[in-house]
Formats: structure tokens, sequence, C-alpha cells
């Protein structure tokens, strides 16, 4: 496999965007316990905080672990303009809805499987392999969710102009929110956004096989899955601005800071009337997560790609160009903590008491960086 560092590589991909799903994947893996251990061993209020913002909210609202699963769909979004560019210059065509119809349905094949490799993939994060029982597996998953969404994203973006990109981003928010809203669901009503009697819980427990998430349910369930289809959206305009080059780029870091703020503000007057909630994948928290996401790429753009400070995320790209393979790791399929214990457990017993929670996470951050090494010195990237 071609290494993604390779420098002859470098300027046909935004260095930035490996970096921050990397950063975006580093709290899963490992780094929300680094400042949680930081938070009780100084007992700093802004540590607290931080610590605070390392968890998911219960239901209405939005922490920044909330906008950890947004963020990695929309930079999925953002890499599509770009994955895509090579096949509009063989088809000598400057959008993708222009491309000839036998190049469509090899693409349409191509992002099927990945999408069918994604759901696959999530069903054994879930455990599909402890073979429970049909009824004790749980279907709808992360990467189930990351797959479909992105599909539909991308079957948009293929079929259609910006203009009706946008048309369609916004009908699929405000139907989602006509619908949570006027549809009546058995024995709650219409308009019930509470987690037993939302629209999007009733349908999973119609729709979904096996077992629900929490119970009534399931944060990645069928109709909450629409809304993250514009939130793929949102990376997709964001990449074709970026890839078209309208304007320099520090310019174009610009636009895309103006753009988070008016995200976030729309979110935030949405909030409202239809509350930010990530298990509902709520229209105002599409907005309100995209544009925070906006805004952590502009930065990441703005100082690696831009002002070309590169060196500092290679522990990040490391993370970011196999982030599948570190995601299904953690969730169960390695054991890294037994493993950083039996290499760092006497050491860490040797320090003082109080710092071995933080040590242990530490220890465990780095012998995930030392497998993703690994990987990368034997070009060995998971690419679906």
């Amino acid at each position: 496999m071609n290494d993604p560092l390779n420098k002859n590589q470098e300027s046909q991909r935004l260095i930035s965007l490996d970096a921050l799903r990397g950063f975006d994947m580093f709290w899963i893996i490992g780094g929300e316990h680094i400042i949680h251990a930081l938070a009780e061993l100084t007992g700093w209020s802004v540590l607290i905080w931080i610590s605070a913002q390392m968890h998911h909210t219960v239901w209405n609202g939005c922490t920044f672990y909330d906008m950890i699963f947004p963020l990695f769909l929309f930079i999925s979004g953002v890499s599509m303009p770009f994955s895509f560019g090579k096949k509009l210059i063989a088809a000598n065509v400057k959008s993708t809805f222009e491309l000839p119809g036998d190049v469509k349905r090899k693409v349409y094949v191509d992002m099927l499987r990945r999408t069918m490799i994604l759901v696959f993939l999530g069903l054994i994060v879930n455990g599909l392999f402890k073979f429970n029982g049909y009824e004790n597996t749980r279907f709808a998953s992360v990467l189930g969710r990351i797959g479909i969404a992105w599909f539909f994203a991308g079957l948009i973006y293929l079929n259609c102009n910006l203009k009706k990109q946008v048309i369609w981003f916004c009908f699929i928010l405000i139907g989602y929110w006509l619908a949570m809203i006027l549809i009546p669901v058995p024995g709650f009503g219409a308009g019930d956004l509470t987690m037993e009697g939302s629209l999007e819980s009733y349908i999973d427990r119609v729709l979904l096989p096996g077992r629900l998430h929490s119970k009534v349910h399931d944060p990645e369930g069928v109709l909450s899955t629409i809304p993250a289809v514009a939130t793929g959206l949102l990376g997709i305009f964001t990449g074709t601005f970026i890839k078209e080059k309208r304007y320099n780029p520090l310019k174009s870091v610009y636009f895309l800071l103006l753009a988070s703020v008016l995200l976030i503000l729309l979110g935030l007057t949405w909030d409202c009337v239809f509350p930010i909630n990530k298990r509902l994948w709520s229209s105002s928290f599409v907005l309100f997560a995209g544009g925070y996401s906006i805004a952590f790429f502009a930065l990441f753009y703005l100082i690696i790609d831009v002002l070309g400070w590169k060196k500092w995320t290679f522990p990040f790209l490391l993370i970011g160009m196999n982030s599948i393979v570190i995601y299904m790791a953690v969730e169960g399929v390695l054991n890294f903590g037994y493993t950083a214990d039996f290499i760092f457990g006497g050491l860490i017993n040797l320090a003082a008491a109080p710092f071995h929670v933080l040590l242990k996470a530490i220890s465990v951050i780095i012998i995930e960086l030392i497998f993703l090494y690994f990987l990368y010195r034997n070009k060995l990237f998971l690419k679906v």
C-alpha cells in the first residue's frame, strides 16, 4: 500500500484532515482518561470543567464528547471531493454529477461495498461473534451510521450540483424537524421529544431488530441517521470550498470561521424549539456540531496546510491514518490496557500512589501509538 505521508503524495492530500481525524479519535482511544486523571490529581477548576466535557450529555445539550462522532462524519465528507478528483480528471469533467453513467455505476459499487464493510465492522464491534443470540445482538452502530450516512451524502454529491446539494441539506433538516414534532407516536402523541416518546425512539422499537442501546431508544437508530446525512453534506461543502481554491488559503480560513459562527448561532436559535440533542441527532445539533467541526477543520488547515507547521502532528497522523483499526481495537478487539500494565506496571507502581491512574492512562496511549507506528512502518493501512 502507498504511504500516506510519502512526500510525492503530500500535495495531493490535506495533511490537516488526517491530523484532525487523529485528534478526534485520540479522545476515544484514551485521551479522555488522561484528562480525568489530571482533573482528579490537580483539582484545578479548568481541568475539572474539561473533564466534565469528556462525558456524553444524558439527553438535551452538548459537550465536547458529543461532537466527536459528528466531527468524524464531517471529516469523511470533507475528503469526498478530493477522493473523486482523479475520476473527474480521467472523465474530463468538472463536476461529479457530469460523470458518465458507466463511471458512476463503478463508483456506486465501490461506495456500497464500503458501506457494507462498515456496517459489518460495526456489528463485530457490537459483539456479533459472541453468538449471544439474535435478540441480544445490537444491529445499529457508530461505524454503520458512518457508512450509511456517508453513502447517501455521496449519492447526493454525485448527482446534484452545489445548489441542489444545499436544497437537499435544508430539506433533510427541516423535514426531520417537522416529522419529529408533527407525526404522533402511539401513547405519547405528537411533538414528544423525550427518550421514550420521540418518533425516532418509536421507529427504533418498531424497525430495529435485536437489542437497542438504551432499551427504548438507540442513539444510532434508523430515523436519526437521516439528519446524519446532512452532517456528511456539511463536510462535502467544506471540502468543495477548499478544493476549488477560489480564494487564497488565509482568506478561505476567514470564510470558514465565519460559516462556523453562523452555523453555531443558527443551531442555538433552533435549539429553542428543537433542542440540541446528539442522541436524536436533531437538526439544531447538526448545525451546532457542524459549526464547531468547521472551526476545528479551519484551525488545523491554517496551522498545518497554510502555515506548514506539521512536525507536531505525527502522533495524530498515526491515529488518523488507521482510525478504523484503532477504533475497533480499543472497542474490544485488543486489550491495550493489559499490555500496558504488563510492560509499564512495575515502573508505575514505583511512583507515588496519586500518580498511578494518570501514568496508567498515559501508558495505554503509548502502547497504542507503538502499535500504530508498527502498522505505519510496514505500510499497513485499512482503507475501507
